[in-house]
């Protein structure tokens, strides 16, 4: 399965980063914070990384925030912007996050509370699938996703990631 990052992120206890750097940082985190300039600008982007791929016959799915107001403000109008752009079928409504979880970047347990906390529609089984996330740090969230949507009978083709988290070696 192919993964793609198509920035790299840098976390803000890195303080010396250009000022490119902390443009990228800035519409990443405003993305995850719902604002709508971000979700355009990431929607043009991955658009933009996708526009050689056939998508038509494709479900795009993002992967699950904390909880379904967060995964809505996030996801909905991102995920409608980026289907239509790019021509593939807009999975929004397939995921249901029931309750909350501790966000991914605060729990030590994450996987095991995102499977449980998800609920995938049957409409996405024998369906190829785009996952579509935020950050990558550990691949810890979106493989867990992923092999959910793999058990509910997806055929996940893919996963596109806004930023990969840039890891510096301590001393």
């Amino acid at each position: 399965m192919l993964q793609y990052a198509l920035y790299t992120y840098v976390p803000q206890r890195f303080r010396r980063i250009s000022f490119e750097q902390q443009e990228t940082n800035r519409h990443i985190l405003d993305f995850k914070n719902g604002r709508t300039y971000a979700k355009r600008w990431a929607a043009i982007a991955i658009a933009g990384a996708l526009a050689a791929a056939q998508l038509k016959d494709v479900v795009v799915v993002c992967v699950p925030a904390s909880s379904q107001r967060s995964y809505t403000r996030r996801y909905r109008k991102f995920s409608q912007m980026l289907c239509d752009t790019c021509g593939a079928a807009d999975g929004f409504d397939c995921i249901k996050v029931i309750g909350t979880r501790d966000k991914a970047h605060c729990g030590a347990h994450r996987d095991a509370s995102l499977v449980q906390n998800v609920v995938i529609s049957s409409n996405l089984r024998g369906r190829k699938v785009l996952v579509i996330d935020d950050i990558y740090t550990t691949g810890s969230t979106s493989r867990a996703f992923i092999s959910k949507l793999t058990g509910a009978g997806a055929d996940v083709c893919g996963a596109v990631f806004l930023g990969k988290t840039r890891q510096y070696r301590t001393a």
